[in-house]
């Protein structure tokens, strides 16, 4: 623990706040409530705050440990990559950025809510892909291991599919736009990112063929 504190602080305090304040919110329904994402309101002006607070909390356990196991095994090591203030940024901005789509989409809809940190988390993931593009990685709904650039492209895909035909309450929209905010993001505090990812790619698909 102590390793990841020195490490990577900045992912550290983020995910412990972020498991401290939706078990708060899972025995305090006044405040679960008032911090999730309730689209038709934000798009009035009103609960502006709820982009940030509805990325701190959960549906329940099984959505919080998801989010944090995979939010665990990318992380931290994107942090030592991007650097501190950077994944703060990243992760910050991610949570407002990836939700927009969302509160443009359901702005007259009264009864939609959304809340967890999935958007934010996609983010970390597409910029962990953008630094490790050639690193083993696999969905958990086809658990093969593939290459980091391969398992990006696959989930943008079904992102798109599901934002558009799923109807099963889970905004895929969040995902989607948390991925692109997070190649967007890291590709402007890193202008030279992208052209290596695009050289270590070509170098990998080369050592397949020799």
């Amino acid at each position: 623990m102590q390793e990841y504190l020195i490490q990577a602080p900045v992912a550290s305090l983020i995910m412990a706040i972020t498991i401290g304040a939706s078990l708060f919110a899972f025995y305090n329904e006044k405040y679960y409530n008032k911090w999730m994402l309730h689209p038709y309101y934000v798009a009035k002006g009103e609960d502006i705050y709820t982009y940030f607070t509805s990325a701190l909390i959960h549906a329940d356990w099984m959505h919080l440990i998801f989010n944090m196991f995979s939010y665990f095994f990318f992380a931290f090591i994107l942090e030592t990559a991007i650097g501190h203030w950077q994944f703060g940024l990243l992760y910050v901005a991610s949570m407002v950025l990836s939700d927009i789509p969302t509160v443009i989409k359901h702005k007259n809809n009264p009864g939609y809510r959304c809340l967890g940190a999935s958007g934010a988390v996609s983010a970390v993931v597409f910029s962990y892909i953008l630094f490790f593009p050639t690193n083993t990685m696999q969905l958990m709904i086809l658990p093969i291991p593939m290459p980091a650039y391969i398992f990006g492209i696959l989930y943008l895909v079904y992102c798109h599919f599901a934002s558009r035909h799923a109807r099963d309450h889970v905004n895929h929209d969040a995902h989607l736009f948390g991925a692109i905010t997070g190649i967007v993001i890291t590709a402007i505090l890193h202008p030279g990112i992208l052209g290596t990812f695009v050289n270590t790619i070509s170098a990998a698909i080369q050592s397949h063929f020799h």
